[in-house]
């Protein structure tokens, strides 16, 4: 039951940058199974977010690695420069 309501309080989450720019809302999280680390935020991105002209978020679904994380009170806050860094 614990783990339900921790999903229903992170699914409400708001994620923006640590600039203050608003990209969208949280929709999941890609969790490595074996060992149940988060490895990348999957976001719905605003249509109205200033990032979506700088990334390739197709359907406006953007991967946000969980390395960006900074900080998650009332939002999460990511780091913009690896968002914006292009990944191999």
């Amino acid at each position: 039951m614990y783990k339900y309501t921790i999903a229903r309080q992170l699914a409400t989450k708001r994620v923006i940058t640590n600039r203050g720019d608003e990209i969208g809302k949280l929709m999941d999280l890609s969790i490595e199974p074996s060992s149940g680390v988060i490895e990348k935020l999957i976001v719905e991105v605003d249509r109205d977010s200033k990032l979506l002209r700088f990334v390739k978020a197709k359907d406006r679904i953007l991967e946000v690695p969980y390395s960006a994380v900074t900080a998650v009170s009332d939002v999460f806050i990511v780091d913009e420069r690896e968002i914006m860094t292009p990944r191999a």
